[in-house]
Protein backbone atom coordinates (compact mmCIF):
# COMPACT_ATOMS: atom_id res chain seq x y z
CA UNK A 1 0.00 0.00 0.00
CA UNK A 2 1.38 3.40 -1.00
CA UNK A 3 1.57 5.98 1.75
CA UNK A 4 2.89 9.46 2.35
CA UNK A 5 4.46 10.28 -0.97
CA UNK A 6 4.55 13.16 -3.41
CA UNK A 7 1.28 13.65 -5.35
CA UNK A 8 2.75 12.93 -8.78
CA UNK A 9 1.46 9.98 -10.81
CA UNK A 10 3.14 7.45 -13.12
CA UNK A 11 2.10 6.72 -16.69
CA UNK A 12 3.59 4.39 -19.28
CA UNK A 13 4.00 5.39 -22.91
CA UNK A 14 3.35 2.87 -25.66
CA UNK A 15 6.40 4.36 -27.39
CA UNK A 16 8.56 2.49 -24.89
CA UNK A 17 7.20 -0.77 -26.36
CA UNK A 18 7.35 0.33 -29.98
CA UNK A 19 9.45 -2.65 -31.09
CA UNK A 20 7.00 -5.24 -29.74
CA UNK A 21 3.92 -3.34 -30.87
CA UNK A 22 5.20 -2.95 -34.41
CA UNK A 23 6.29 -6.57 -34.71
CA UNK A 24 2.95 -7.86 -33.43
CA UNK A 25 4.51 -9.57 -30.41
CA UNK A 26 2.32 -7.29 -28.29
CA UNK A 27 -1.08 -5.86 -29.18
CA UNK A 28 -2.22 -2.46 -28.02
CA UNK A 29 -4.91 -4.03 -25.83
CA UNK A 30 -2.39 -6.44 -24.27
CA UNK A 31 -0.14 -3.46 -23.56
CA UNK A 32 -2.95 -1.62 -21.76
CA UNK A 33 -3.59 -4.71 -19.65
CA UNK A 34 0.12 -5.01 -18.79
CA UNK A 35 0.25 -1.35 -17.71
CA UNK A 36 -2.48 -2.00 -15.16
CA UNK A 37 -1.76 -5.52 -13.96
CA UNK A 38 2.02 -5.88 -14.22
CA UNK A 39 3.34 -2.32 -14.02
CA UNK A 40 0.75 -0.94 -11.59
CA UNK A 41 0.78 2.32 -13.53
CA UNK A 42 -1.66 5.12 -12.81
CA UNK A 43 -2.08 6.05 -16.45
CA UNK A 44 -1.20 5.48 -20.08
CA UNK A 45 0.12 7.62 -22.92
CA UNK A 46 -0.90 6.42 -26.38
CA UNK A 47 1.37 6.95 -29.39
CA UNK A 48 -0.71 7.59 -32.52
CA UNK A 49 1.47 5.12 -34.44
CA UNK A 50 0.27 2.17 -32.40
CA UNK A 51 -3.45 2.23 -33.18
CA UNK A 52 -4.46 -0.64 -35.45
CA UNK A 53 -7.66 1.31 -36.12
CA UNK A 54 -8.80 4.84 -35.40
CA UNK A 55 -12.53 4.49 -35.97
CA UNK A 56 -14.92 5.70 -33.29
CA UNK A 57 -15.83 2.21 -32.08
CA UNK A 58 -12.21 1.17 -31.52
CA UNK A 59 -11.27 4.42 -29.76
CA UNK A 60 -14.28 3.97 -27.48
CA UNK A 61 -13.13 0.40 -26.72
CA UNK A 62 -9.64 1.59 -25.78
CA UNK A 63 -11.04 4.35 -23.59
CA UNK A 64 -13.45 1.96 -21.86
CA UNK A 65 -10.79 -0.70 -21.28
CA UNK A 66 -8.46 1.87 -19.71
CA UNK A 67 -11.24 3.06 -17.41
CA UNK A 68 -12.21 -0.49 -16.43
CA UNK A 69 -8.60 -1.19 -15.42
CA UNK A 70 -8.35 2.00 -13.37
CA UNK A 71 -5.98 3.72 -15.83
CA UNK A 72 -6.15 7.41 -16.65
CA UNK A 73 -5.51 8.36 -20.27
CA UNK A 74 -2.78 10.90 -19.53
CA UNK A 75 -1.91 11.99 -23.07
CA UNK A 76 -1.85 11.21 -26.77
CA UNK A 77 1.64 11.40 -28.29
CA UNK A 78 1.95 12.64 -31.87
CA UNK A 79 5.51 13.33 -33.03
CA UNK A 80 4.36 14.71 -36.42
CA UNK A 81 1.67 17.00 -35.05
CA UNK A 82 3.42 20.30 -35.78
CA UNK A 83 4.36 19.29 -39.33
CA UNK A 84 0.79 18.27 -40.21
CA UNK A 85 -1.68 20.36 -42.17
CA UNK A 86 -4.74 21.94 -40.58
CA UNK A 87 -7.03 19.00 -41.34
CA UNK A 88 -4.66 16.46 -39.75
CA UNK A 89 -4.06 18.70 -36.73
CA UNK A 90 -7.82 18.75 -36.17
CA UNK A 91 -8.01 14.99 -36.70
CA UNK A 92 -5.36 14.40 -34.03
CA UNK A 93 -7.16 16.62 -31.53
CA UNK A 94 -10.45 14.84 -32.24
CA UNK A 95 -8.69 11.55 -31.58
CA UNK A 96 -7.43 12.84 -28.22
CA UNK A 97 -10.94 13.99 -27.38
CA UNK A 98 -12.42 10.59 -28.28
CA UNK A 99 -9.89 8.86 -26.00
CA UNK A 100 -10.66 11.20 -23.12
CA UNK A 101 -7.11 12.56 -23.19
CA UNK A 102 -6.68 16.07 -21.78
CA UNK A 103 -3.24 16.42 -23.40
CA UNK A 104 -1.59 15.99 -26.79
CA UNK A 105 2.20 15.74 -26.52
CA UNK A 106 4.31 16.83 -29.49
CA UNK A 107 7.79 18.21 -30.33
CA UNK A 108 8.51 21.00 -32.77
CA UNK A 109 10.29 20.18 -36.06
CA UNK A 110 14.08 20.49 -36.46
CA UNK A 111 15.26 24.09 -36.75
CA UNK A 112 16.65 23.28 -40.22
CA UNK A 113 13.33 21.94 -41.52
CA UNK A 114 11.23 25.12 -41.45
CA UNK A 115 11.44 28.87 -40.90
CA UNK A 116 10.47 30.19 -37.48
CA UNK A 117 7.67 32.35 -38.92
CA UNK A 118 6.13 29.25 -40.50
CA UNK A 119 6.42 27.27 -37.27
CA UNK A 120 4.86 30.13 -35.30
CA UNK A 121 1.95 30.21 -37.73
CA UNK A 122 1.41 26.47 -37.23
CA UNK A 123 1.62 26.92 -33.46
CA UNK A 124 -1.08 29.57 -33.60
CA UNK A 125 -3.34 27.34 -35.71
CA UNK A 126 -2.73 24.34 -33.43
CA UNK A 127 -3.39 26.36 -30.27
CA UNK A 128 -6.60 27.75 -31.72
CA UNK A 129 -7.87 24.26 -32.58
CA UNK A 130 -6.70 22.92 -29.21
CA UNK A 131 -8.85 25.52 -27.47
CA UNK A 132 -11.84 24.56 -29.59
CA UNK A 133 -11.41 20.87 -28.70
CA UNK A 134 -10.51 21.52 -25.04
CA UNK A 135 -7.23 19.57 -25.39
CA UNK A 136 -4.02 21.15 -24.08
CA UNK A 137 -0.83 20.75 -26.13
CA UNK A 138 2.16 19.59 -24.07
CA UNK A 139 5.26 20.86 -25.91
CA UNK A 140 8.10 18.32 -25.85
CA UNK A 141 11.75 19.31 -26.03
CA UNK A 142 13.82 17.76 -28.80
CA UNK A 143 17.51 18.30 -29.68
CA UNK A 144 18.18 20.64 -32.62
CA UNK A 145 14.54 21.76 -32.74
CA UNK A 146 12.96 25.13 -31.99
CA UNK A 147 12.28 23.74 -28.50
CA UNK A 148 15.58 22.16 -27.53
CA UNK A 149 16.03 23.77 -24.12
CA UNK A 150 14.21 25.69 -21.42
CA UNK A 151 14.96 29.08 -22.99
CA UNK A 152 13.60 27.98 -26.38
CA UNK A 153 10.50 26.41 -24.85
CA UNK A 154 9.71 29.57 -22.89
CA UNK A 155 10.09 31.62 -26.08
CA UNK A 156 7.72 29.32 -27.98
CA UNK A 157 5.01 29.53 -25.31
CA UNK A 158 5.44 33.28 -24.90
CA UNK A 159 5.19 34.05 -28.61
CA UNK A 160 2.30 31.67 -29.17
CA UNK A 161 0.52 33.37 -26.26
CA UNK A 162 -2.07 30.67 -25.65
CA UNK A 163 -3.21 28.98 -22.44
CA UNK A 164 -3.62 25.81 -24.54
CA UNK A 165 0.14 25.42 -25.06
CA UNK A 166 2.10 24.17 -22.07
CA UNK A 167 5.32 22.22 -21.38
CA UNK A 168 5.84 18.46 -21.53
CA UNK A 169 9.63 18.18 -21.03
CA UNK A 170 12.08 15.37 -20.54
CA UNK A 171 14.48 16.99 -18.12
CA UNK A 172 17.43 14.69 -18.88
CA UNK A 173 17.51 15.71 -22.56
CA UNK A 174 17.03 19.46 -22.22
CA UNK A 175 19.73 21.50 -23.93
CA UNK A 176 22.82 22.08 -21.81
CA UNK A 177 22.47 25.07 -19.53
CA UNK A 178 18.71 24.68 -19.13
CA UNK A 179 17.14 25.09 -15.71
CA UNK A 180 14.17 22.72 -15.47
CA UNK A 181 12.75 24.72 -12.56
CA UNK A 182 11.93 27.53 -15.00
CA UNK A 183 9.47 25.24 -16.75
CA UNK A 184 7.71 23.73 -13.74
CA UNK A 185 4.95 26.36 -13.31
CA UNK A 186 3.56 25.49 -16.76
CA UNK A 187 4.58 21.83 -16.96
CA UNK A 188 1.64 19.47 -17.48
CA UNK A 189 3.51 16.26 -18.36
CA UNK A 190 7.03 14.96 -17.72
CA UNK A 191 8.90 12.30 -19.71
CA UNK A 192 11.48 9.96 -18.22
CA UNK A 193 13.55 7.30 -20.00
CA UNK A 194 13.57 4.03 -18.06
CA UNK A 195 17.33 3.67 -18.57
CA UNK A 196 18.11 7.08 -17.04
CA UNK A 197 18.81 7.85 -13.41
CA UNK A 198 16.17 9.53 -11.29
CA UNK A 199 18.25 12.44 -9.96
CA UNK A 200 16.55 14.93 -12.28
CA UNK A 201 13.19 13.95 -10.82
CA UNK A 202 14.12 14.43 -7.17
CA UNK A 203 13.29 18.14 -6.91
CA UNK A 204 10.30 17.71 -9.19
CA UNK A 205 8.65 15.15 -6.94
CA UNK A 206 8.36 17.65 -4.11
CA UNK A 207 5.47 19.55 -5.63
CA UNK A 208 4.68 18.34 -9.15
CA UNK A 209 1.14 16.95 -9.34
CA UNK A 210 1.04 15.66 -12.91
CA UNK A 211 2.09 12.47 -14.65
CA UNK A 212 5.68 11.29 -15.02
CA UNK A 213 5.59 9.26 -18.23
CA UNK A 214 7.98 6.35 -18.60
CA UNK A 215 9.50 5.98 -22.05
CA UNK A 216 12.39 4.23 -23.82
CA UNK A 217 14.17 6.13 -26.57
CA UNK A 218 14.94 2.99 -28.53
CA UNK A 219 11.42 1.63 -28.18
CA UNK A 220 12.79 -1.69 -26.99
CA UNK A 221 11.54 -1.76 -23.38
CA UNK A 222 10.39 -4.93 -21.69
CA UNK A 223 7.87 -5.14 -18.86
CA UNK A 224 10.45 -6.18 -16.26
CA UNK A 225 12.72 -3.20 -17.01
CA UNK A 226 9.83 -0.74 -16.83
CA UNK A 227 8.61 -2.33 -13.60
CA UNK A 228 12.05 -1.74 -12.05
CA UNK A 229 11.89 1.92 -13.08
CA UNK A 230 8.40 2.21 -11.57
CA UNK A 231 9.65 0.76 -8.28
CA UNK A 232 12.68 3.08 -8.21
CA UNK A 233 10.56 6.18 -8.73
CA UNK A 234 8.04 5.16 -6.06
CA UNK A 235 10.89 4.61 -3.60
CA UNK A 236 12.29 8.00 -4.48
CA UNK A 237 8.90 9.63 -3.96
CA UNK A 238 8.80 8.30 -0.41
CA UNK A 239 12.12 9.99 0.32
CA UNK A 240 11.27 13.54 -0.74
Amino acid sequence: MRSKRAPMKLACSSTAFDEQLRSGDLTQLEWIDACARELSADGVVFDVRHFPRTDTDYLAQVKKMSADLGLTVAALRHDGFFTADSAHIEQALEMALALGSPLLAAPLPPATAAAWDSVLQTLGEAASQAKRHNVTIALRNQPHSFAAGAHDMKRVVKETDSAWLRYGPEFETLEEGSDPRELLPKTVLVWHDVSAGEDALRDLLKDYRGFVTLDAHEGDARVDAVKKAVDRIWRLSYEV
